[in-house]
């Protein structure tokens, strides 16, 4: 029983991970669903674009939340039932996974950025930090979300390499850079093209059906 309590661990985080806040949340505050406007990302940036900042901010700490809570849970009270460093980097991977192809929501989820942060902070709080400060500067500096993701996920496998060296995280770590890269696959030709949208910016009537 004890072999299968790391697949347990990461299916439950998984699942955790599937729930798209950006959905749930533009539901029960009475917008529209974030899929049908903006990016079409089921995420907190695409729901600021809806104007209403609370649902946005519950979005993004209930994203980031799913992403750390599996790995808190297994990094407090899984070394007694075995679950040691590899399934505590598995489970935030899992987490992240779930966002991307989320089993509840017909497999269509988000980018992962807010996830990608809650697991991050919580495998290595100072290399959240880190990962979280360079988003920021270029948030800052450039006002593209999307571009400050792709600068963060590049550097956050360096950072932990560089700084802490290699291991279960570090892998998992490098996984989640990689994945959410890829997904700002559409966001990338944007920016070259000078089309892709500003931290802020509205782009649809922020009520309708869900």
């Amino acid at each position: 029983m004890a072999s299968f309590l790391p697949v347990l661990a990461a299916l439950a985080a998984y699942l955790l991970g599937s729930l798209s806040f950006a959905v749930i949340v533009s539901r029960a505050v009475g917008l529209s669903d974030p899929r049908s406007y903006g990016s079409g990302n089921p995420g907190a940036t695409n729901v600021l674009r809806s104007g209403h900042k609370g649902a946005a901010i519950a979005t993004l700490l209930l994203d980031a939340l799913k992403g750390a809570v599996p790995v808190l849970l297994v990094e407090h009270f899984g070394a007694p039932y075995g679950l040691e460093e590899g399934t505590v980097a598995l489970v935030g991977l899992a987490a992240f996974v779930g966002h991307l192809w989320p089993v509840f929501f017909g497999f269509k989820g988000g980018k992962g950025v807010a996830t990608a942060a809650g697991a991050l902070l919580a495998l290595n709080p100072w290399l959240g930090l880190a990962t979280l400060l360079t988003f920021v500067i270029i948030v800052a500096f450039f006002r593209y979300v999307s571009l400050a993701s792709i600068v963060a996920a590049a550097f956050a496998p360096f950072y932990q390499l560089l700084i802490w060296g290699a291991g279960p995280a570090a892998l998992a770590i490098a996984l989640m850079s990689l994945l959410l890269v890829w997904r700002h696959g559409a966001n990338i030709k944007k920016l070259l093209a000078g089309t892709e949208s500003r931290l802020g910016q509205k782009t649809s009537p922020s009520r309708g059906h869900s």
